[in-house]
């Protein structure tokens, strides 16, 4: 039975065009879903999934003015609130070993520090760094500040849920979510939101998440949940996490540890970008799950 994807994307993607994301998506879904299955099966089976992937990020832009908030999401030249450093310091230290909080404390970011970056900031980058090299940090403090924002705006978060939903129909199976859109997509399954009337709640029975920031606990927190535990969802959804230990937004671990209904599937999605969509769509864990097809 062919299946039908809703897919909610992550971050930095404010200047790519809905057909460039959901071609990116469908490009990588595809090869995925051929290393998997025969060519004669593909040719003689409808096992090629069908994809929506709503572009909420567009709705954040400055010139669009879509979102009565007014907040569009920072980047290097936005300033650092109060809040949002005392966040991403949080984060870091979730990150870090206690050795690496330690040697963070005798830094001085005055003379290795980063150009607009908080102190605080800039003393755990630095640590973080040591052991995960290739400017990985600079791209997680980016994603920690884009997932601040969501979870500091409810209006916000509210009005993206409701676009991602529009690419939701009676038919839907599938939801994927990778790095922030699979918190965005966890919000939707844990407040009940797809399984509102008219929208594809009855039809879902697999939830992928894929760079995850979940595992987190500041990411919790920030959500609400400060036990360490998800809020469970509906127990007829298979929950899958895909996650690549060299990536940074996981934390480099699963979920299995934070929910009792999720299979940690563990890829490697080689040195550079590992937080990248694209390698996390075309593996054999995302191909399985959305071709329905389980080991």
């Amino acid at each position: 039975m062919q299946q039908h994807v809703l897919g909610v994307h992550g971050i930095r993607q404010g200047k790519t065009s809905q057909r460039e994301l959901a071609k990116s998506w469908r490009d990588a879904l595809e090869r995925g879903v051929e290393q998997l299955h025969s060519l004669d099966a593909l040719k003689e089976k409808s096992i090629h999934p069908t994809l929506q992937v709503p572009h909420w990020a567009a709705l954040l832009a400055e010139d669009t003015g879509r979102l009565s908030t007014g907040h569009a999401l920072p980047d290097d030249e936005t300033p650092f609130t109060a809040a949002e450093e005392e966040f991403i310091v949080q984060a870091l230290d979730d990150l870090l070993t206690p050795a690496e909080r330690a040697y963070a404390s005798q830094v001085d970011p005055t003379t290795l520090g980063m150009v607009k970056v908080p102190p605080r900031i800039t003393q755990r980058a630095i640590a973080y760094d040591r052991s995960h090299p290739d400017g990985r940090v600079n791209a997680l403090i980016h994603r920690l500040r884009e997932v601040h924002v969501y979870l500091t705006e409810p209006e916000l978060a509210s009005q993206i849920r409701k676009h991602v939903l529009q690419g939701a129909e009676a038919r839907t199976t599938v939801l994927i979510g990778h790095s922030l859109g699979s918190v965005i997509a966890y919000d939707l399954l844990r407040y009940e939101e797809i399984a509102a009337p008219g929208t594809a709640g009855p039809a879902v029975h697999t939830f992928v998440t894929c760079g995850s920031p979940l595992a987190i606990p500041t990411i919790q927190r920030g959500m609400g949940l400060s036990d360490g535990q998800l809020a469970p969802i509906a127990s007829h959804i298979r929950w899958v996490n895909v996650f690549d230990p060299d990536d940074a937004v996981t934390g480099g671990a699963g979920l299995t540890g934070a929910a009792d209904q999720v299979t940690d599937i563990e890829v490697d999605n080689g040195i550079r970008d590992p937080h990248a969509a694209p390698k996390y769509l075309r593996t054999d864990a995302v191909a399985r799950a959305v071709t329905a097809t389980w080991s």
